[in-house]
């Protein structure tokens, strides 16, 4: 039996791109974006009580991911992108339904609108379904997956003295942690995992209207080299 199912509403991210998104929720606390509602979703009463909650689960369809050929096994970021393990063991987003989810910090409501942080979802994603975050019944405190058991270490981000001041002169006018935000995806290395990155190579992806460039000049470290509006 087939399933029809059609979006509540669209994010609008501060990533226009995949790469360097960071591959979890809550790496980048300063990754903020809106779910902006489609009709009739759009109305007071669909979110009546939300304003109690702090965080919220999304579920959402990874749009620019979705395949016609199921894949049964994937190879991980995590276990360096070179090992194959079930589909369904991990968070890959080649799902046999495209289907996402992320628990995000809800900051406020506005009409038609939730304002968002800490998330992991690109411009335009479509968003299927909101549920509250419940602490009691979500938070399993003897969890555990060897697989990804911590978070991963991070790198050491760096800035070229100009590239700092692009990004805080951006950060102004958008009204949006800009530095913080380019530190903390970056520190999550959005590289391939098995890539042995030349320091001579130059790295790009943007975020909100802009170009962020960076390159390896040491594969424990990151360089910042500009910040510069989007062509």
């Amino acid at each position: 039996m087939q399933h029809l199912v059609s979006p509540i509403g669209h994010v609008r991210s501060c990533f226009r791109e995949k790469f360097a998104i960071p591959r979890q929720p809550h790496l980048a606390p300063a990754a903020r974006g809106v779910l902006e509602l489609l009709p009739p979703y759009d109305q007071p009463q669909a979110v009546e009580g939300l304003e109690q909650v702090s965080h919220v689960w999304l579920l959402f369809l990874f749009h620019q991911a979705l395949e016609q050929q199921p894949r049964l096994r994937v190879r991980p970021p995590r276990l360096g992108g070179n090992r194959m393990v079930g589909v369904f063991a991990t968070r890959a987003t080649h799902r046999p339904n495209g289907i996402g989810q992320s628990v995000v910090r809800l900051d406020r409501l506005a009409p038609g609108r939730l304002y968002l942080s800490g998330i992991d979802l690109l411009d335009g994603t479509p968003v299927l379904d909101i549920k509250p975050y419940v602490p009691y019944a979500d938070a399993c405190l003897e969890a555990h997956n060897g697989m990804a058991e911590a978070a991963p270490e991070q790198l050491d981000v760096q800035w070229c003295n100009t590239a700092l001041a692009q990004a805080r002169g951006h950060a102004r006018r958008l009204e949006e942690p800009l530095v913080e935000l380019i530190e903390q995806c970056l520190a999550q290395d959005p590289r391939p995992a098995y890539q042995t990155p030349d320091p001579q190579r130059r790295y790009g992806t943007r975020l909100w209207d802009l170009e962020v460039r960076w390159h390896y000049p040491e594969p424990t470290q990151i360089r910042v080299l500009e910040v510069l509006p989007a062509a």
